[in-house]
């Protein structure tokens, strides 16, 4: 038996899914601190605080960065980031950056509403299927009508709670629908209908109808969409004095009525969820606990969920390098798994032959 069989054999046995089923690695701009990632087929987009934005060519493997060390924009800090033909947006603390790409311009447009707060974007996501791009701002959801260049700002707090107008995170559920979350709940859109209609929206929360009635409130940062059930990770934050203000965990909802929590019960190494991706039947999560003393975010590393099973498996970074267990983004475009940290950006090949099992030295 060949040495490389061997080592293929022993990757199975010990069900090391981290490098058993990546074909290779690599790590990428060991200083940045990695916000957010999206994509497609050909181009992965990075949003980060330091170093502006970067586009990936996966044909061309070649890299392209927008930000004031490369001379091509003026701001280097984004939470968020969105992308069309014709333009990217970058989210920023200070209002929303728009790039025209045929006219390789930059501008910024800041918001009257909602005053110092109201130009923090925390979240962007473009709906190539409407033209629209929604703004998730800490104070006030914003639509722009990209080909007309209007805005519309919506405030949508509930029963006077400022938290659920406080937006965090926006992922679209098929073609229908599209999910706000917000520090105090989550709203589901209804795409059919025009927002302003109170009918088109619903909200969960754990006051409400959603996530088993626990904590006090609910802050979603990421979502799965699947046919049978969402799923929802939550982001944790618990003090001495308010111990169940956000309790963090990975919920499965059927659509109906059914909530079921994934938790440090259920074999997590903590609660706080920054960002989950699906591989197949395996969910993987970005983990971090909040501490009540710091009143801080101590990150926890990576784990695979194993959706038949109930199987918790922790990633050994090590494997791959990476240093930081402060993950702060993840994404999966059905070839390649992507790795953000607040210390660099790691690509793993994902593969699911074993015999195919190869592995290289990530770049430094």
């Amino acid at each position: 038996m060949s040495t490389r069989l061997r080592i293929v054999l022993a990757f199975c046995l010990l069900s090391v899914l981290t490098v058993a089923q990546s074909k290779y690695y690599e790590a990428y701009y060991p200083n940045a601190n990695i916000t957010s990632i999206i994509g497609d087929n050909t181009t992965i987009w990075f949003s980060t605080y330091g170093q502006g934005i970067m586009q990936y060519d996966i044909a061309k493997k070649a890299w392209t960065v927008y930000s004031s060390q490369a001379g091509n924009a003026e701001n280097d800090f984004y939470y968020c980031i969105a992308v069309s033909k014709d333009y990217i947006w970058g989210g920023s603390s200070d209002g929303l950056y728009t790039y025209d790409r045929k006219r390789n311009t930059w501008k910024k447009r800041k918001f009257a509403l909602g005053g110092e707060y109201g130009n923090w974007i925390r979240s962007l996501y473009y709906d190539e299927s409407t033209g629209y791009l929604w703004i998730g701002r800490f104070k006030n959801l914003t639509r722009l009508d990209v080909a007309r260049q209007k805005y519309d700002d919506y405030d949508l707090t509930l029963n006077n709670d400022d938290r659920t107008n406080n937006f965090k995170f926006i992922k679209p559920e098929g073609d229908n629908y599209i999910w706000f979350s917000t520090e105090g709940g989550i709203y589901k859109y209804d795409k059919a209908l025009d927002i302003s209609d109170k009918s088109s929206l619903e909200f969960f929360s754990s006051k409400e109808n959603g996530f088993r009635g626990e904590g006090d409130y609910v802050s979603v940062s990421s979502i799965l969409s699947e046919k049978d059930y969402l799923w929802f990770g939550c982001d944790e934050f618990i003090t001495n004095e308010k111990p169940q203000f956000n309790v963090g965990g990975l919920y499965r909802f059927n659509r109906k009525a059914t909530w079921t929590r994934i938790d440090k019960r259920a074999g997590l190494p903590a609660n706080g969820i920054k960002s989950i991706i699906k591989t197949g039947n395996k969910i993987w999560l970005a983990l971090y606990q909040f501490d009540k003393d710091s009143k801080s975010e101590i990150g926890k590393g990576l784990v695979i969920y194993d959706k038949r099973t109930g199987k918790v498996t922790p990633v050994n970074l090590d494997e791959i390098k990476i240093s930081s267990l402060n993950i702060t983004a993840l994404y999966y475009n059905g070839l390649d798994i992507w790795i953000g940290t607040d210390k660099g950006l790691w690509r793993l090949e994902f593969h699911n032959s074993f015999a195919e099992f190869t592995k290289k030295k990530s770049k430094k």
